[in-house]
Formats: C-alpha cells, structure tokens, sequence
C-alpha cells in the first residue's frame, strides 16, 4: 500500500472510541466528504479499519472502500466477517476484487471468491495471471471447511541433494516465493514430502553442506480433503507452527500455518456457541431476514417441547387448582433442572467437539455427571424445602418439592450427557439440537414429578 504504513496507529484513532470513529466516517460519507472519510482511517491497521467497515451501513462500506482508493489495504478483506465480506464481494466491482485476489493469500482469496455467483467468479478468475488463476481453482475445488481449501498454496520446496548454499540462493534470487516462511519442505522427484528444514536450522548450517543431512524427516502430513478440525486439533496436540498438506497421491500441494489454524479454532469455537444458543451460522452483519431465518426452524422446535410441556401440566389440572401453591412453585422445579442440564450439556458438547469425550471414557464421565447430579439435588432440595417451609409454612410442601429437585436434577445431569452422545453417535451435530431436547426432559420430568408427588401425599 502506497505511502501507508499498515502498522501505523492512526492518532485519531487513538483520540476517540471506535463508536466515534464509526459516526464521524458516516458523516463524512453522508455529506460527500469521501476525502476526510478516507483520511480519518488512513492509517489504520487492517484489523481495525475491518472493524470500522463492519460497523458501518452498507452503503457506506462500499463508498469507504472506494474512497481509499489505491491505499486501500487489501488484507482488510481476510479480516473482515464472512457475512459482511460476502456482502462487499457482490457489491464491489469485479475489477477491484481481481486485484485484491492477486495481493492476498490463496487461502484468504479462495475466501473472498467461494460465495460469489459462478459468472462473476470467472470474470475474476480470467484476469489473473495464468499460475494465480491455476492455483485458486484448485483450491476452490477443494470441500469447504476442507485443509485444502484453508491451505496456502505458496511455499518453499528443494531437493533433498541441494546444499544449504543452493537453498539460500534459490530464496534470493526467485521472486515468486512466499514474501515470509520459516520453513521449508524437501521433495522427492514426484513432488512427495520427504523432510522438512527450520528456516533457523539452515542459516546455521555451512553452505557446502546437504540438504539431507540438516532436515528433520519425522514430518507428519495432512490430506487436502480433511477436515479443518482434524487439522486444529493435530496443531493444538502436536505444537505445530506448519504443516505440509498433500493431495490423495502424496503430492505436496501447499502449507497450512499456525495463524490460519488460530483463525479456525476461533472460528469453531463461536459456531459452538452459536448453535448451543440455536441461531444457526449467522453473524452481526446479517440482514434481517437472513437471522431470521437461522432462527425460525430452533424456535419452532422449542415450541413442541413447550407445548408437550404444557400436555404434562393439563394431566394435574385439578391439582393445581386445589393448590394454587403449586402453581407458584413449579417454575422453580423446571428452571433449576434447565439450568443444571444446560451445565452438563455445555461441558459434554465442549469435549466432543474438542475429541475428549469417547466410547473409552464415556462410562466414567456419565457416572461422575449423574452423583453430581444426584449431590446437587440434595443439596438443593434441602435449601428449597427450607424456604418452601418458611414461605407456606408447610413442611409436606417442602418435602414434595425437594424430592421434585432431586428427580429433575437426576434427570438433567443424564439427559445433559446422554442426549449430547446419543446425536454424536447418530453422526448428528450435538451442538444445536442438545439444547432443545434437554430442556424438554427437564420441564417434563420436572412438572411430571412435581406434580405428581403433590397429587399423592398433598390432597
């Protein structure tokens, strides 16, 4: 970027909050001033004019950018939310996003291109030089989510009968390699990953010496086709910086780094939460009917739970009405039953996802769940009947309504592990669907016993 120093902190930025920020380039825009818009986030860093851009109106991220002009930072685009990215991708000219595509990463590039409509896609595509464009459309084929998709496609790859003093030279002297690496990998005559040298391990090394002799061939691989997780997960158990990935012939095709998988265990990580709290893929940059509609299909679910709730509390009706008490109390029993199994839910979630919860251990771990479960019951429906006895002033009250505690909780701890499993099991992602159906044995395991056990030993 010409005449800007990316890393440079802007000093008004520094002065005023980014919510300020925001509002004076949105006035600046509104009025026509695209220069002062442009000045007052010149010179932000990528990460934080991506917040800025995020932030404003559509109309105005696309006037933004073109107001930047040539100093307009192309790595602000891997920055930014996919939604809000996908949104700039279509709006944009196809002139500005080839040239963003040749600036960026072929990862971050495939990104930018994977969401647009297949004739735009092609008209960036054909502008590109012929070893660009080659590269991308390998990597667009790849599945999405894939390591092939996640990989880059530049690196640094010798023989392994080169000497150090050859290595070296090859990196002076070739212009088209990755502008920074740490590692370099040594190939076989098919293009297969023998070894791998430390970028530090080669400055150290004299130059006459063979590049066999200094790698390290205990090199593990990832297939293009496997899964990002699988890849976050071997970095996270392995501390890896890189890794080579290879095609279903062994082919070294590109290099996956450990900023990439930083941005995939983020990524998961918010997908988790999203759909434990049932809002689908959405992002804060959606339009309303895209949030509305990963929302609907969860929300009408939960309606059947609450209606089938509700069928259960139609049984004690008469019940009910001779005890208004109960009607005042049964509230109680499901929210704590819905809190605790959302408690066993979230950690049972959490440790499929991250590979820790299997068939090994599983017996152990929904043994542990169900006498915490039990031990919370106690101890809840201890302080419960105490209230209880104290607020009504009847201690067969309190003693239904701590058996109800001790049931529910019961029932929410195994439902919280068992229901999670169950989906893993059936190959189903726990993650959304857990949450709908935990609160439903809860509530109606919650006024089933409640209910109940007043209709026995209170009329």
């Amino acid at each position: 970027m010409t005449g800007v120093d990316e890393h440079q902190a802007n000093p008004e930025a520094d002065a005023i909050s980014v919510a300020d920020l925001v509002r004076d380039v949105a006035i600046a825009l509104h009025d026509g001033d695209t220069a002062k818009a442009a000045n007052l986030v010149l010179n932000l860093h990528p990460r934080d004019l991506a917040d800025v851009i995020e932030l404003l109106s559509p109309e105005h991220r696309v006037a933004l950018i073109q107001a930047l002009g040539p100093a307009f930072n192309y790595e602000v685009l891997s920055e930014i939310d996919e939604t809000v990215r996908d949104q700039l991708s279509e709006a944009l000219p196809n002139e500005l996003l080839a040239k963003a595509v040749t600036e960026l990463d072929t990862d971050d590039a495939a990104y930018l291109l994977e969401n647009l409509v297949l004739e735009d896609r092609d008209e960036i595509l054909a502008q590109l030089p012929r070893g660009d464009r080659v590269a991308l459309e390998r990597q667009l084929e790849y599945p999405e989510d894939s390591a092939g998709r996640l990989m880059q496609s530049d690196f640094v790859a010798v023989a392994p009968y080169w000497t150090v003093g050859q290595v070296i030279d090859h990196a002076r002297d070739t212009d088209d390699l990755p502008e920074t690496f740490s590692e370099i990998f040594v190939v076989d005559p098919a293009f297969r990953v023998v070894g791998s040298i430390d970028l530090a391990r080669l400055l150290r090394s004299k130059r006459d010496v063979p590049v066999s002799e200094i790698m390290d061939a205990d090199l593990d691989t990832v297939l293009a086709t496997a899964d990002q997780e699988e890849v976050a997960r071997q970095f996270e158990r392995y501390d890896l910086m890189s890794t080579p990935v290879v095609d279903e012939n062994g082919k070294l095709v590109g290099v996956i780094t450990v900023d990439d998988i930083m941005e995939v265990i983020q990524d998961e990580a918010d997908e988790d939460m999203r759909a434990l709290g049932g809002v689908g893929d959405e992002s804060i940059g959606g339009t309303v009917v895209q949030t509305a509609k990963s929302r609907v299909p969860w929300l009408i679910i939960n309606l059947g739970t609450a209606v089938l709730a509700s069928f259960v509390i139609k049984m004690f009706d008469a019940t009910i009405e001779q005890m208004v008490a109960l009607a005042v109390l049964m509230p109680v029993v499901a929210s704590m039953g819905g809190n605790a199994g959302t408690q066993t839910m979230t950690v049972t979630v959490r440790a499929l996802a991250t590979n820790k919860l299997g068939a090994a251990n599983a017996p152990r771990i929904i043994t542990r769940e169900t006498l915490v479960g039990l031990l919370n019951g106690l101890v809840l429906s201890i302080l419960m009947a105490t209230i209880v006895f104290l607020w009504f002033g009847s201690s067969k009250l309190g003693a239904v309504i701590g058996a109800a505690m001790v049931v529910n909780l019961l029932a929410a701890a195994l439902a919280g592990i068992l229901i999670p499993l169950a989906l893993d099991r059936l190959k189903l992602d726990p993650a959304p669907a857990s949450g709908v159906f935990v609160t439903m044995v809860t509530d109606c395991v919650g006024f089933f016993a409640f209910l109940g056990l007043a209709s026995l030993f209170l009329l």
